[in-house]
Protein backbone atom coordinates (compact mmCIF):
# COMPACT_ATOMS: atom_id res chain seq x y z
CA UNK A 1 0.00 0.00 0.00
CA UNK A 2 1.12 3.80 -1.03
CA UNK A 3 0.68 6.33 1.43
CA UNK A 4 -1.86 8.78 -0.55
CA UNK A 5 0.82 11.88 1.34
CA UNK A 6 2.40 13.53 -1.36
CA UNK A 7 6.47 13.43 -1.45
CA UNK A 8 7.03 17.13 -0.73
CA UNK A 9 4.88 16.72 2.27
CA UNK A 10 6.69 13.99 3.64
CA UNK A 11 9.63 16.55 3.34
CA UNK A 12 7.81 18.99 5.57
CA UNK A 13 7.36 16.20 8.16
CA UNK A 14 11.01 15.39 8.52
CA UNK A 15 12.37 18.25 10.21
CA UNK A 16 16.49 17.95 9.04
CA UNK A 17 19.05 20.35 10.91
CA UNK A 18 22.52 19.88 10.84
CA UNK A 19 24.75 17.95 13.42
CA UNK A 20 25.49 21.72 15.11
CA UNK A 21 22.12 22.63 15.21
CA UNK A 22 20.99 19.69 17.15
CA UNK A 23 23.73 19.97 19.53
CA UNK A 24 22.84 23.65 20.64
CA UNK A 25 19.22 22.25 20.79
CA UNK A 26 20.47 19.55 22.84
CA UNK A 27 22.85 21.90 25.28
CA UNK A 28 19.77 24.19 25.26
CA UNK A 29 17.29 21.98 27.20
CA UNK A 30 19.90 20.83 29.16
CA UNK A 31 20.41 24.06 30.52
CA UNK A 32 16.14 24.37 31.30
CA UNK A 33 17.08 21.38 33.84
CA UNK A 34 15.75 18.23 32.00
CA UNK A 35 17.46 14.55 31.76
CA UNK A 36 19.03 12.73 28.57
CA UNK A 37 15.62 10.66 28.34
CA UNK A 38 13.24 13.90 28.93
CA UNK A 39 15.50 15.77 26.08
CA UNK A 40 15.06 13.02 23.72
CA UNK A 41 10.94 12.68 24.47
CA UNK A 42 10.91 16.74 24.04
CA UNK A 43 12.95 16.37 20.68
CA UNK A 44 11.03 13.25 19.19
CA UNK A 45 7.57 15.88 20.03
CA UNK A 46 9.21 18.68 17.35
CA UNK A 47 10.07 15.58 14.54
CA UNK A 48 13.76 15.54 15.71
CA UNK A 49 14.94 11.61 15.86
CA UNK A 50 18.19 11.36 18.00
CA UNK A 51 18.97 8.36 15.99
CA UNK A 52 19.56 10.38 12.74
CA UNK A 53 22.42 12.12 14.46
CA UNK A 54 25.53 10.88 15.28
CA UNK A 55 26.45 11.48 18.60
CA UNK A 56 24.03 10.54 21.62
CA UNK A 57 22.45 12.52 24.04
CA UNK A 58 23.78 11.70 26.85
CA UNK A 59 27.61 11.80 25.26
CA UNK A 60 26.57 15.24 24.32
CA UNK A 61 25.59 16.44 27.87
CA UNK A 62 28.90 15.39 29.37
CA UNK A 63 31.39 16.45 26.98
CA UNK A 64 29.80 19.69 27.89
CA UNK A 65 29.34 18.80 31.51
CA UNK A 66 25.39 18.88 32.00
CA UNK A 67 24.56 15.14 32.51
CA UNK A 68 23.17 14.45 35.73
CA UNK A 69 22.41 10.70 36.70
CA UNK A 70 18.94 9.95 36.03
CA UNK A 71 18.35 8.11 38.56
CA UNK A 72 20.19 10.07 41.19
CA UNK A 73 17.86 12.04 40.17
CA UNK A 74 14.35 10.70 40.23
CA UNK A 75 14.93 9.10 43.72
CA UNK A 76 16.34 12.78 45.10
CA UNK A 77 13.35 13.84 44.22
CA UNK A 78 10.91 11.09 45.35
CA UNK A 79 12.57 11.67 48.91
CA UNK A 80 11.78 15.27 48.76
CA UNK A 81 8.42 14.78 48.07
CA UNK A 82 8.03 11.68 50.52
CA UNK A 83 10.13 13.96 53.36
CA UNK A 84 7.33 16.51 53.05
CA UNK A 85 4.73 14.30 52.51
CA UNK A 86 5.63 12.84 56.66
CA UNK A 87 6.11 16.36 57.64
CA UNK A 88 2.72 17.26 57.18
CA UNK A 89 1.70 13.64 58.59
CA UNK A 90 3.46 12.82 61.28
CA UNK A 91 0.93 9.68 61.98
CA UNK A 92 1.66 7.88 58.97
CA UNK A 93 3.60 5.08 59.85
CA UNK A 94 3.83 3.61 56.53
CA UNK A 95 5.25 7.04 55.24
CA UNK A 96 8.52 6.83 57.51
CA UNK A 97 9.47 3.58 56.33
CA UNK A 98 9.50 4.73 52.83
CA UNK A 99 11.10 7.84 53.68
CA UNK A 100 14.51 5.69 55.56
CA UNK A 101 13.95 3.17 52.20
CA UNK A 102 14.55 5.44 49.98
CA UNK A 103 17.31 7.61 51.84
CA UNK A 104 19.07 3.96 52.09
CA UNK A 105 18.62 3.49 48.41
CA UNK A 106 19.60 6.51 47.89
CA UNK A 107 23.14 6.67 49.32
CA UNK A 108 23.65 3.11 48.19
CA UNK A 109 23.07 4.48 44.28
CA UNK A 110 26.14 7.44 45.47
CA UNK A 111 27.86 4.87 46.95
CA UNK A 112 27.88 2.54 44.01
CA UNK A 113 28.90 5.98 42.04
CA UNK A 114 31.45 7.02 43.79
CA UNK A 115 29.81 10.08 45.16
CA UNK A 116 30.60 8.80 48.29
CA UNK A 117 33.17 7.05 49.72
CA UNK A 118 33.09 3.49 50.94
CA UNK A 119 33.57 3.63 55.02
CA UNK A 120 36.97 1.67 55.62
CA UNK A 121 36.98 -1.03 58.19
Amino acid sequence: MESKIPSEKLEEKENKISEKDFEKKVIELAKTGLTSEKIGESLKKEGIHSKNFQKKISKILKENNLHKNPDLNNISNKLERIKTHYKKNKQDKRAKREKDRIFSQLRKLKKHLGIIEKKKK
